[in-house]
């Protein structure tokens, strides 16, 4: 009994540890996988010896098969989470950083480790082909604190659930047919493909398994329950399926299942997402605390300076030469290829891949084992203390942070509002309170926190604290006043625009200074418009279809002088300076005008042009 015992306050204490980190993580804006890799070396040999090998029976154990299973929910979490409609954001760059850029992570580390640690190039190639993985287990917590552009979270993301499943196979064939040396390199290649397509065709028919059983499930009061232990079984399943059939295809397996069914109609998709993400936080609380109380702190002094070289030349050498070539072109700007150069953390794939292999090379060659334990560790200690905690303040000294848009309410108004200004190009997120229109605009493919907007924590969440503009889309003005209160007294929100219901409501809102618009009002004017100048009014309907009006402020001293002429030989052909206001007073702009600093220029023309002329005065 006294090792059942031992194992129930193991996992217990884990699981508590695995909650206080994410208390933590929350508290202090930075990844939870690092208070997790510092519980883990507390909690091991190394600190007060609650957890050791034995505990879990070493390598020849459970704790392979516990890892195994554990990864897998990480990666299917990780995976269900990537939407068709973000990979669009920049798909060519995705491809690129997933195949050349594996290929040039793999090589630089591979290089540095053999020429710094003084290793066989079989060991060399084995810490390159862990430390491929950039998974969203450290990446997805970044971005959630830093509210980077999507289309640099996206592709961040997306690079992380892919080379997971790259590095995890591609290491146990590196391991099995190199390090061990148990079949040529003629079969190397072939023993890739082999376990990533079997994976992913095993994924992909679990998946679809899956889908066919939850839409065909009897409607009930037990049916969000099931759905959510369909989807859970499915990912275990698939996992153990493929798993079953080559080492390590489960990895492929669980991220193509997961991708699939994360980009179906799903049942309950809501109560999916929330249950996986519990489980997924549990799961990986067990796999770095356990791991990380593995770790021996003599491993990494084994390295000396030159473990400490590698781990700085992966860091700041080889991922921004990987993702500075793999990024060039449209359409990320120059900061955001810095950025994204500097946010490579590893996490649990090398983390746990590493400390298997390292159990099992103990007996055979230990300095082997060591090194390469060492060495991953290493980096990725580095990688998630200084990357993932320094990870806001470089977005914020790059200028990487995009101004927000706020919308609170996600009825009609609110989704209209949004429609309009994403098209724009404003990074637009809404904040709404009920839990079905929420999983409803999600499923249309809109950026929604969930929760009550008049709490300020839901605020922060949203990212009002990077917001320019707050809109008040609500039906009820107590929400809109109390909101505006906030935006504007609490975190000092540029610009806050209120839709007021009640006609005895617009002095409140005055007295913020809050911008109101009137729905009784809007209605009167469109109608007007539509009686008095119905040119002008079906001009502006069809805008949104065809065209585009904007305005900007000038705050670029390089166009401070120039003429509107000058400025108007820049714009694409599309593109039209329509008005020129200063000091509140707008006019047509003439050809000798010079342009001031503070000038507000709009724009009028073609969707895309209008957004060029922007981007060129910004």
């Amino acid at each position: 009994m006294s090792g059942t015992v031992e194992i129930i306050q193991v996992v217990v204490t884990i699981a508590g540890l695995g909650v206080l980190a994410q208390i933590l993580s929350d508290r202090f804006r930075v990844p939870s996988v690092l208070f997790l890799l510092l519980m883990g070396v507390l909690v091991g040999p190394e600190g007060v010896g609650l957890i050791t090998p034995a505990v879990f029976g070493g390598g020849d154990g459970a704790l392979p098969a516990i890892v195994g299973l554990s990864v897998a929910i990480i990666v299917f979490e990780g995976a269900f989470s990537l939407q068709t409609e973000r990979l669009r954001e920049a798909p060519r760059t995705v491809v690129r950083l997933v195949t050349v850029g594996a290929a040039i992570t793999l090589l630089g580390t591979t290089l540095a480790v053999y020429v710094l640690l003084n290793t066989s190039w079989a060991l060399a190639l084995l810490i390159g082909s862990l430390l491929v993985a950039t998974g969203p287990t450290v990446i997805t917590p970044i971005m959630n604190v830093v509210a980077v552009r999507e289309r640099v979270a996206s592709t961040l993301e997306t690079e992380g659930v892919i080379n997971d499943v790259t590095a995890a196979i591609l290491a146990v064939v590196v391991f099995e047919y190199v390090v061990l040396e148990t079949r040529g390199l003629g079969m190397f290649f072939r023993e890739f493909a082999y376990r990533l397509g079997a994976g992913v065709a095993v994924g992909v028919g679990v998946a679809g398994l899956a889908w066919l059983v939850l839409t065909r499930i009897e409607s009930n009061d037990n049916e969000p329950q099931n759905a959510r232990l369909v989807v859970l079984v499915a990912a275990l399943v698939a996992y153990g399926g493929a798993e079953s059939i080559l080492s390590e295809a489960g990895i492929a397996a669980v991220a193509a299942g997961g991708f699939v069914l994360g980009n179906v109609d799903l049942p309950y998709r809501e109560t999916v997402e929330q249950f996986k993400g519990d489980v997924t936080l549990l799961v990986n609380s067990f796999v770095f605390i356990t791991l990380a109380s593995l770790l021996s702190l003599s491993d990494l002094q084994f390295l000396g300076v030159a473990g400490v070289l590698v781990a700085v030349l992966v860091a700041v050498v080889v991922r921004p030469l990987s993702v500075m070539l793999c990024t060039i072109g449209r359409p990320f700007t120059l900061p955001e290829r810095a950025y994204m150069s500097a946010i490579g953390p590893r996490g649990i794939i090398p983390a746990s891949v590493a400390t298997l292999f390292a159990l099992e090379l103990q007996s055979q060659n230990p300095t082997a084992a060591t090194t390469l334990v060492g060495t991953v560790f290493l980096v990725i200690f580095l990688t998630v203390t200084f990357e993932g905690g320094g990870a806001r303040h470089l977005a914020q000294a790059l200028n990487v942070i995009p101004k927000r848009v706020l919308i609170v309410g996600g009825g009609r108004i609110g989704r209209s509002l949004a429609d309009r200004l994403a098209n724009r190009g404003e990074e637009v997120v809404i904040v709404e309170r009920d839990p079905a229109v929420v999983e409803q605009l999600r499923g249309d493919g809109y950026t929604v926190r969930e929760g009550d907007a008049t709490d300020r924590d839901v605020l922060e969440s949203a990212g009002i604290g990077n917001a320019r503009i707050v809109a008040l889309a609500t039906a009820d003005d107590d929400v809109n006043l109390l909101v505006a209160q906030l935006a504007n007294n609490t975190f000092g929100v540029e610009t806050v625009i209120s839709r007021v219901n009640e006609p005895s409501n617009i002095d409140a809102f005055d007295d913020l200074d809050v911008q109101t618009v009137s729905s009784w009002r809007s209605i009167a004017w469109s109608m007007d418009n539509l009686l008095e100048r119905p040119a002008i009014a079906r001009w502006m309907t069809e805008l949104d279809e065809t065209g585009d009006v904007q305005e900007i402020e000038v705050t670029d001293e390089a166009h401070v002088g120039d003429t509107v002429a000058d400025l108007s030989a820049a714009l694409p052909e599309g593109a039209h300076l329509a008005m020129v206001t200063r000091d509140g007073e707008s006019q047509i702009p003439q050809p000798g005008q010079q342009i001031q600093r503070g000038d507000h220029l709009t724009f009028l023309g073609r969707h895309d042009d209008v957004r060029t002329a922007i981007d060129y005065c910004e």
